[in-house]
């Protein structure tokens, strides 16, 4: 599922307040300010490419800067010891009043930001002050997608490749424009958005060619990712996520580990009789590629319905992560996170390829911060399961079965229909959803946003109309403590001890993406508004700015034309985080994005040695 509910599913997700209720376990809130400095940077670190496509130029040129979704950015200017004189230069408003979680782009001297719904690109010139508007692209998107998007129009991110910038419009095209000129040089059509599917993912560029994926999980689409050819737009080959091995491309190279995976069409067996078509796996999240294995990552959606008694079977491959040939979509392994999926707890959470110590061996892994809050590490090679630790608070599982590789599920929260069963820990959306980490190998930690919610839960049987709501849950959340507890916290995970360093809480949901630096810094936002700079080590808050709006989108880090560190986020709450239990604090919806310097003196002379100097 996307991460929001739309106005047609407003009557049956009703955020409230309810009772204290007990039966969540989770992690510690902290094992101390030092940890993060103790976690060993030594024996963690990004796989070698993370550095592509950027190296170690100031550009960041995709969502997650690198192709291992690191997020992390050599730049140490802006350190610990300046923070504190970081300062609005200057602001841009796209006009959008949408939930805004794309990152803005930069190379050149030139920022490329595209808004949410209608999803107009602007280039914005780093080289004069104030950054004036160079160009603008307007696709004009259908009108008829906002209807169809459960979940906010939103728009996840864009890319930059070949000269272009390229990304998805929510009504199912994808579009390359001209960096230089704004003029559109292809435009390829991959679904009908009648049919109910919608496209809110971030383009991925990677050896020449880029991927998308569909959304629409709460309205029975089949699920897909597609690669095209970067140069021309033309559709190289597709994949999807339910369905026969021809469909699903698996074949011969398809090698899992686990016997739960083996055997034909599963994609279809796993189902009752004509379901799959309709059994979603819908494709919105980040992606990830190794180009020694050549393999691209991404994980796949909620089943359809999300009524489990209406689908019994593992309902294959939802859920999931697959590992794919780059070149010809072919499945290498895939693992299901969560096997016939009861609580809408999508796998599509990005896949950050690690290079990490485990049992006294490097491993180059892929760590995975599930929505049912298991902090997977995976072997990239295999689709080994190395480790699985909560990292929230969650009482869906009674545990982890190694024998299985299987979450044991607690049959006193699996779902019913027409009763209701309460305090379900995580709620639909997980204790993460789609907001992405970031990684620094200085100290080994991932800086993670997560929620510190649950939910009471009644299902309701439902029919396929194409293009109306094939849903049939109807939920209420509240915060762990039954009370009005926090609703979010930031936290500093250790993926090798598979534990928390320590804990920010949070009064929302915290819903921002997160970067790290070499500056010892890790920056992230908050849906009421506040932008925030830590200590990377020890979790000490060094500074902080009120925005115009709350933040869900992701920051970056880069160095403009004048040889100065800059930091960007986009602020313009929507999405999952607007409603809250009717919580007072949060900001109107906005659609301004921030770019911060440090105010003064030049930053060189106050540069921290520890970071690296310059």
């Amino acid at each position: 599922m996307s991460a929001v509910r739309s106005s047609y599913f407003a009557a049956a997700i009703v955020f409230l307040s309810a009772a204290l209720l007990s039966g969540c376990s989770g992690t510690s809130s902290s094992s101390g300010a030092n940890a993060g400095a103790q976690a060993g940077a030594a024996r963690t670190d990004p796989g070698s490419f993370s550095t592509a496509p950027d190296g170690a130029t100031g550009d960041w040129t995709s969502q997650a800067r690198d192709y291992a979704n690191s997020r992390y950015s050599a730049l140490d200017q802006i350190n610990t010891s300046n923070v504190g004189r970081l300062r609005i230069a200057w602001t841009f408003s796209d006009g959008a009043l949408y939930g805004h979680e794309g990152a803005p782009l930069v190379t050149a001297g030139t920022m490329y930001t595209v808004s949410p719904f209608p999803n107009r690109a602007f280039a914005l010139d780093l080289t004069k002050p104030g950054g004036p508007i160079k160009w603008v692209y307007d696709p004009k998107p259908s009108p008829m997608a906002i209807g169809k998007a459960c979940c906010d129009p939103v728009l996840r991110g864009w890319a930059i490749g070949d000269a272009k910038l390229i990304y998805n419009l929510l009504d199912d095209h994808v579009v390359a424009v001209d960096l230089k000129t704004g003029k559109e040089l292809w435009r390829t059509t991959m679904a009908d958005v009648s049919h109910g599917v919608t496209m809110t993912m971030s383009a991925f560029v990677a050896g020449g060619k880029v991927f998308v994926g569909n959304s629409g999980g709460e309205l029975g689409v089949s699920g897909w990712i597609a690669a095209l050819d970067l140069q021309s737009g033309k559709e190289l080959w597709r994949a999807y996520s339910t369905g026969s091995d021809h469909g699903v491309k698996i074949g011969p190279r398809f090698k899992p580990l686990y016997p739960q995976y083996r055997g034909t069409d599963l994609g279809l067996k796993t189902w009752p009789a004509g379901m799959a078509i309709h059994g979603t796996g819908a494709v919105w999240g980040f992606i990830s590629y190794d180009p020694t294995l050549n393999l691209i990552y991404y994980g796949t959606s909620n089943p359809g319905p999300r009524v489990p008694a209406q689908r019994p079977g593992d309902n294959l491959w939802t859920s999931a992560v697959f590992a794919r040939d780059a070149t010809t979509g072919e499945a290498v392994w895939a693992y299901q996170f969560t096997p016939h999926d009861q609580w809408d707890y999508d796998g599509v959470n990005e896949m950050m390829l690690l290079d990490l110590t485990i049992g006294g061996r490097l491993r180059h892994t892929l760590v995975h911060f599930d929505r049912n809050t298991y902090a997977y590490v995976l072997d990239r090679a295999t689709g080994e399961v190395l480790k699985a630790d909560n990292f929230a608070p969650q009482n869906w599982s009674l545990g982890f079965d190694w024998k299985t590789k299987r979450p044991i599920v607690n049959p006193a929260k699996t779902p019913k229909v027409g009763e209701k069963v309460e305090h379900i820990c995580p709620p639909d959306i997980g204790q993460k959803d789609w907001e992405p980490p970031s990684f620094s190998p200085r100290t080994g930690l991932i800086y993670v946003g997560i929620f510190n919610i649950c939910m009471d839960l009644t299902n309701h049987k439902v029919s396929y109309i194409a293009g109306t709501p094939y849903d049939g849950m109807e939920m209420t959340r509240h915060s762990v403590d039954g009370k009005d507890g926090d609703w979010g916290a930031l936290i500093a995970w250790d993926p090798v001890a598979g534990k928390v360093a320590w804990r920010i809480p949070e009064k929302f949901m915290v819903m921002s993406g997160t970067i790290a630096t070499a500056g010892d810094l890790a920056f992230y936002g908050t849906t009421d508004g506040w932008f925030k700079a830590i200590d990377a080590r020890s979790g000490k808050l060094l500074w902080k700015q009120k925005l115009s709006s709350g933040v869900i989108g992701q920051p970056i880090t880069y160095l403009g034309p004048d040889g100065r560190q800059y930091v960007a986020v986009a602020s313009g709450i929507g999405g999952a985080a607007m409603v809250q239990s009717g919580r007072p604090g949060l900001p109107a919806r906005g659609s301004t994005l921030y770019i911060f310097s440090i105010d003064g003196k030049d930053v060189a002379e106050t540069t921290s040695p520890a970071a690296g100097g310059k």
